[in-house]
């Protein structure tokens, strides 16, 4: 690697000496070299220009292994959803909506604006399924990992398209000599002692669980083995870990335990789902029955507790194994290589399939079998004989089957190879082909065919009296057996192995990368601002890409027939190339004055053409300052792009579940009036009608992809300042403003119901499909249609700070305190041009802002290095309170019932080096247990277990320990 002897670089490593002590430190610093060493040129995230010791003008966050390893964390999005500018997005915690993957959400402006990179270059998509083609971070394996840059902001001109929140580029070991072997096992430990909850649960007579629960072991093993060839040209470090998770139900959390809900006083109560284990029989209007043994009486407002079977974390077993490699072809020239494998398998489990009132039946009143109770009850009490039907929606829930299952697997591999190197003293390059590949493997098991359930619903006498379906008497299904709802004792398997149906869902994805670039010094050239002794830096690189994707979803899928999919699963298949240009250009202006140690312009430029006919162009203008040993300023402005994705182009339109609560119902929280639910398809005699209401708060909606999607647009500004007012002391205070134009995403649901109802704009009344005969969202297919476009904008604004300080304490070690956070001042929707705005900052809702946006998050840390070579570590996370985002029927924004407070967590951990080949570590998280704010009727996907199992500690106390064992 070329040296130089950079009078400024000199400087500033002794200005940036204590800043590199920072568990979460802002910048990456090269080294800690005296004034008469030279100083190693190394890239930063953010730019492939090398620099010397140079902190760089965009903010990079550095997480270490030694941070991963204090955490006790096994799964790497757990530790990067604590940091204050990463928002969860899918974890472990999720189970209904589930993909498999896990995925980094920075600033919360969505995992697919999020790049992730390892090494600097891309991860393929991470599956073919709904929600989960971002990268799936479950392929990288903790104890691989040297550090994490997470870089906040656009930074697609260095990187492409993507990186329109910023980068998180996982740094793995490449030169490791000698043999690890590492285990850690871990494990959630509760007591149930929320006294509200267990009230809840006492009245509608609700088993509460055990009152101390351990649950949720993982236990982590890895191997790492590495060594150097024989003429010290080479290494070759492999790899192998094995992860195991075991699962949490619902039922193990008082919490949890009922699916929750709120009354009108806004006391909680035990709620759930009106599809029941005993059936409930209705027309949404004078009928409304469920049965008692073979006989039918009034349901009264029974609901089905759904939670106590669902996830709460899902059981999880991977394994990976792969090689890193490196040799030196000469002094000047240096082939390597990355190959990888994962194998992911997770179950997600949620509550028992059945009838969901899927469409409607007639169930005729000869059916034999209907009881004589029965049949009076329904069809002799209304006038109506034996050779008559009655027309009605059936829900009846499968709890004689069991759950719901989803068993899902990726398998990833990745192979990267390169060659890199000096051409001479000024340039240098590296070119490299990077291929990725995900194989996902679904299998749905346990739920209902529709198809099935409509011919088992008619029950007839054959010629010999025996109860058989209608369909095997006209010959059109011979196999169907009658399902006896009337009298749920008498279903047997017969019944359930004739309705239960397999769903299966294959697909890929690929991604290729071929990459080249050179990079200069162009001192010798003499190309050099005067006043100065550095010359510009410049790199020119140019970039193919290609993005495939294909899921294949079985008949089963495809056809909806699943009752409890929520509708048909499409099949998608396409891809696109991409042809770029980039440069940068490193300029320094100002060295060595009285007024600035030095003063450096940071220039780039990305030219992207796509095969889907679109163009666009990136670029980046910063600037770093220092005035001197003590202070430092930055700012930097940059413009992103991110192109829709495969599936944002591709997919067919098809019909899914969205959580909300329709304002024209009866008992709606936020109710509108008569005049503007008539705007969405209601009638006069609909409004305040029950059967608007779904308990269990899911709505059908239309989404699909959209070919002629432009690629969306971010504008990026950041400004910051660095201090060091003291020895050991440093500071560092970043304003970020961060703008979305452009959005390619679906306009949120609730949002097309409100321009339609109170603002009256037709365009979007014809996407709202009510049910003519109830007026219902999510009875039968009735829907409101919601695919992507490119909308209006997305603004987030805010400050990050990061402070460390270090303290000698002589004889008896150190002390090193750090505390980083985000101070979050704006983040506004705008859906559509000139239309309203929300802002979600100090927020949480089901529609809109989803997942809570507190206005303030910090982490406080304190580590105390011990002369004995042992660590120990405080740490306090706050994650600061919301309110429940609502509008009102006159469309201004109020607060709703449900405020989230603030949550305050204390982490307790240390480490100890036995000798120099074992290491022992252990702690706990949560340490005292801290119940996490409750929610009702929760987004799907976003919520779980009544809780944002993402944004807050979901399950409670976590312990673990952990030995490290190693020679050379």
């Amino acid at each position: 690697m070329k040296q130089s002897s950079l009078s400024h670089a000199i400087k500033l490593s002794i200005f940036a000496t204590s800043i590199a002590a920072s568990s979460y430190t802002p910048m990456l610093i090269a080294a800690e070299k005296g004034a008469t060493e030279s100083v190693e040129r190394i890239e930063v995230t953010g730019s492939r220009i090398k620099r010397a010791a140079m902190l760089g003008a965009s903010p990079v966050t550095t997480v270490t292994s030694e941070d991963i390893k204090v955490a006790g964390i096994t799964r790497v999005e757990d530790l990067l959803n604590d940091l204050p500018a990463v928002f969860a997005g899918q974890t472990s915690g999720t189970a209904n909506g589930a993909t498999g993957t896990a995925t980094v959400d920075l600033r919360n402006l969505g995992p697919s604006r999020t790049l992730v990179l390892i090494n600097g270059r891309r991860m393929p998509s991470g599956s073919p399924s709904a929600g989960g083609i971002s990268a799936d971070i479950n392929q990288i394996p903790a104890a691989l990992v040297e550090r994490v840059d997470v870089l906040t902001g656009g930074s697609s001109a260095t990187y492409g398209s993507d990186a329109v929140a910023g980068v998180v580029n996982f740094i793995l070991k490449d030169d490791f000599e000698g043999f690890q072997f590492e285990y850690q096992g871990s494990m959630y430990q509760h007591k149930n002692d929320h006294g509200d909850m267990k009230r809840a649960l006492d009245d509608v007579g609700f088993e509460a669980p055990e009152k101390n629960v351990t649950d949720g072991n993982t236990h982590d093993f890895s191997v790492l083995l590495g060594v150097n060839s024989a003429d010290g040209r080479g290494n070759l470090t492999g790899y192998a870990t094995l992860r195991e998770v075991d699962a949490v139900t619902q039922n193990n959390r008082d919490y949890s335990a009922c699916a929750m809900n709120t009354d009108k006083s806004g006391k909680r109560v035990c709620a759930g789902s009106s599809t029941i284990p005993t059936g409930r029989f209705t027309d949404f209007d004078e009928l409304d029955l469920t049965t008692n043994g073979n006989t039918f009486v009034e349901r009264d407002g029974l609901l089905y507790n759904y939670g106590p079977l669902n996830y709460f974390q899902r059981p999880d077993t991977r394994k990976t194994f792969g090689v890193t490699g490196h040799y030196d072809l000469s002094d000047s020239h240096t082939v390597y290589t990355e190959m990888s494998y994962m194998d992911d398998r997770t179950v997600a489990q949620i509550a028992p399939s059945g009838s969901f009132f899927n469409e409607s039946i007639d169930i005729q009143c000869d059916n034999p079998l209907l009881s004589e109770q029965q049949y009076n009850k329904l069809c002799d009490s209304r006038g109506l004989g034996r050779d008559d039907a009655v027309s009605m929606f059936i829900g009846k829930r499968n709890v004689e089957g069991g759950p719901r299952q989803d068993d899902l697997r990726h398998t990833s591999s990745r192979f990267v190879l390169g060659i890199r190197g000096e051409i001479n003293d000024d340039w240098s390059y590296d070119a490299f082909m990077n291929f990725g590949s995900v194989a996902y493997v679904q299998t749905y098991e346990n739920d209902l065919s529709i198809k099935r359930i409509g011919r088992a619903l008619q029950a007839v006498e054959d010629d010999k009296g025996n109860i058989v379906c209608k369909s095997v008497v006209d010959g059109s299904d011979p196999s169907c057996v009658p399902w006896n709802v009337f009298d749920p004792s008498k279903i047997d398997k017969s019944q359930l192995d004739y309705l239960t149906i397999p769903l299966y869902s294959r697909g890929d994805t690929k991604t290729k990368q071929l990459s080249g670039y050179v990079t200069g010094d162009l001192t010798d050239a003499g190309i050099i601002v005067p006043g100065t002794s550095t010359g510009v830096g410049v790199v020119f690189g140019f970039e193919h890409r290609n993005e495939y994707l294909t899921l294949n979803p079985d008949g089963n899928f495809t056809s909806g027939d699943g009752a409890g999919q929520g509708g048909p699963t499409s099949g998608v298949t396409g891809e696109f190339d991409v042809n770029e240009f980039f440069t940068e250009f490193n300029v320094p202006l100002v060295e060595d004055t009285s007024y600035a140690e030095y003063i450096t312009l940071e220039l780039a430029y990305r030219y992207s053409d796509y095969s889907t006919d679109k163009q666009t162009n990136t670029y980046k203008t910063a600037f770093d300052v220092r005035f001197n040993q003590q202070v430092g300023l930055r700012a930097s402005y940059q413009r992103a792009v991110r192109a829709g994705n495969v599936r944002d182009l591709f997919r067919q339109p098809s019909i899914g579940l969205f959580n909300w609560e329709d304002p024209c119902g009866a008992g709606a929280k936020n109710p509108l009036t008569k005049e503007q639910c008539a705007r969405t398809g209601v009638t006069d005699s609909q409004y305040g009608s029950k059967a608007l209401i779904n308990d269990a708060g899911q709505y059908n909606s239309v989404t699909g992809g959209n070919p002629d999607l432009a690629p969306e647009k971010s504008d990026t500004y950041s400004f910051g300042i660095l201090l060091s007012p003291i020895d050991n002391l440093d500071i560092a205070i970043d304003y970020f403003n961060i703008t979305v134009s452009d959005a390619i995403q679906a306009i949120p649901e609730a949002s097309i119901h409100n321009e339609c109802a109170v603002n009256d704009i037709k365009e979007f009344c014809d996407l709202i499909n009510r049910d003519p005969k109830t007026g219902s969202l999510w009875v039968g297919s009735n829907a409101i249609t919601a695919t992507d476009i490119n909308i209006g904008e997305i603004e987030t604004a805010g400050i990050d700070f990061d402070i460390s300080y270090r303290h000698s304490l002589e004889e008896l070690g150190s002390l090193r305190f750090t505390m980083v956070g985000t101070f979050l001042d704006k983040f506004s929707v705008q859906n559509l041009p000139g239309g309203d705005i929300d802002d979600c900052v100090g927020y949480w809702d089901r529609a809109v802002c989803e997942a809570p946006m507190p206005k303030l998050r910090t982490n406080l840390s304190a580590t105390w290095m011990t002369p004995w070579d042992a660590n120990l570590t405080a740490k306090v996370r706050y994650f600061g309170d919301t309110d429940e985002y609502t509008r009102d029927s006159k469309n201004e924004v109020v607060s709703g019932p449900t405020s989230l407070n603030a949550q305050t967590y204390f982490d307790l951990s240390g480490s100890w080096n036995v000798n120099s080949s074992i290491s022992v570590r252990a702690g706990i998280n949560n340490l005292f247990d801290v119940t996490p704010p409750l929610i009702p009727n929760g987004p799907s996907g976003v919520a779980n277990g009544n809780v944002f199992p993402g944004s807050y500690d979901a399950l409670g106390r976590y312990l673990f320990a952990g030995f490290t064992y190693s020679f050379n």
